[in-house]
């Protein structure tokens, strides 16, 4: 957890949001809807609720696109050196992380996987070095 996390912080972003939860099939199921008539669809949801999962909230210029290639291609095997799957990870069906693909993704996970007084709001010290805010 600790690699995955210092990985986004390095690269300059800000966790908003982080908690510990044991997804349901259910909730599974909700988080991957979009996926629901692929083959995979029923493994892939038992493998997200068959234990913990460290569900994060990150933000910052860029953090989709670019968090996205931190993250590595969805097959580790495709992923390079470097990135969390390339590095961490072995079987596409159990590749360690989920990133959203978009903004309206990215809005729609987010609302799923916490309640809007989860997420905190504040500028960091490390922003006006970031970013230029003063």
């Amino acid at each position: 957890i600790s690699e995955i996390v210092s990985r986004f912080e390095r690269k300059g972003y800000k966790l908003v949001a982080i908690k510990l939860v044991v997804p349901s099939k259910q909730f599974a199921e909700k988080h991957y809807h979009d996926l629901k008539e692929r083959p995979f669809f029923s493994g892939l949801c038992d493998f997200l609720s068959s234990g913990p999962v460290l569900a994060m909230v990150w933000e910052g210029e860029g953090v989709i696109k670019y968090g996205r290639k931190l993250i590595g291609a969805t097959d580790p095997s495709k992923s390079e050196p470097g990135t969390i799957r390339g590095d961490l990870a072995v079987v596409v069906g159990r590749n360690i992380i989920h990133g959203s693909d978009g903004p309206e993704t990215a809005k729609d996970e987010i609302a799923l996987w916490f309640q809007p007084k989860e997420l905190v709001s504040y500028t960091s010290n490390e922003e006006k070095w970031i970013y230029g805010v003063n």
